[in-house]
């Protein structure tokens, strides 16, 4: 039982009695409520660098508002597939064969404005990134690109409360956004984020490089923000994946190195009783 194998998770989750099979690839479809859409469709991608194929026939839907995490070993396309979402994997050199649907529409259709995209799918990065500026002219700078005018204070102040950060700056938002801790700023690039309005807000590891303190906070602010955003986190944490998502995805790797999806599903049956042995054998340190 894979539950048994990880105490730290036992009160998240209830264990179950089932075994899993070890077929090649099998995709657990969550279940959805009647109505559903999701907000994202992903349709046998596959990412490549150069002659390189980095991911193989990828297909996953993500549901309108809650948290997906993506899970896997290192080298197996989390990154990547995360990047294919808002057309970042373009940009270092990529192509991708087969369809990404946003909202209904092929985000890789030629008619479609990667900047605008990326406007509507936010991306928060592993390592945080403020810009050599203010803290009010880091949130202020999507807005700026985007030809917003005016006064944009209230926007300001809106996305510093909802990224949990209004309470710790809003005296010094003329002061060098560089001075704050590594959690500020992390949170300082979810309220850049935020600012814009997106739908989709991507985090590649987004607490890999804070300490335990900033990662809890960063933690309870995903959970906050799924209540009105569309999150996917790639995280290598397992314990991270369970406390924060709804939705878990798990990809590993060919010996070729091209990442596949072996299963998606609600997490807490990723969690307790997986249905592929490699999920078990990775959720419980067996490889990975």
């Amino acid at each position: 039982m894979v539950i048994s194998q990880l105490p730290n998770l036992k009160e998240m989750f209830k264990p179950s009695h089932s075994r899993g099979v070890n077929a090649r690839h099998v995709v657990t479809e969550p279940e959805q409520s009647a109505g559903t859409d999701n907000v994202i469709e992903v349709e046998h991608l596959n990412a490549l660098y150069g002659d390189h194929l980095a991911l193989r026939d990828i297909n996953l839907p993500i549901s309108h508002k809650g948290v997906t995490a993506v899970i896997g070993p290192s080298g197996c396309g989390k990154s990547t597939l995360v990047r294919c979402l808002n057309r970042m994997h373009e940009m270092a050199g990529g192509r991708v064969e087969g369809r990404v649907l946003f909202e209904g529409e092929d985000i890789y259709h030629r008619g479609v404005d990667a900047v605008e995209l990326r406007s509507r799918i936010g991306m928060v990065f592993q390592k945080p990134n403020p810009f050599p500026k203010s803290i009010f002219e880091n949130v202020a700078f999507g807005l700026r690109i985007n030809g917003r005018r005016g006064s944009l204070m209230d926007t300001i102040e809106r996305s510093l409360r909802r990224a949990a950060l209004w309470d710790e700056v809003k005296d010094r938002l003329n002061k060098n956004a560089l001075a704050l801790s590594g959690g500020q700023q992390q949170r300082l690039c979810i309220a850049r984020a935020l600012a814009v309005e997106p739908e989709l807000i991507l985090m590649d590891e987004p607490c890999s490089a804070l300490d335990p303190m900033a990662t809890l906070a960063i933690e309870e602010l995903i959970r906050s923000l799924a209540q009105e955003y569309t999150i996917i986190i790639v995280t290598h944490n397992m314990q991270q994946a369970a406390r924060v998502s709804d939705e878990t995805a798990f990809l590993t790797m060919d010996t070729d190195r091209a990442g596949y999806l072996v299963e998606h599903g609600q997490t807490r049956q990723i969690f307790t009783n997986p249905s592929d042995k490699r999920t078990e054998d990775y959720i419980t340190g067996r490889f990975g």
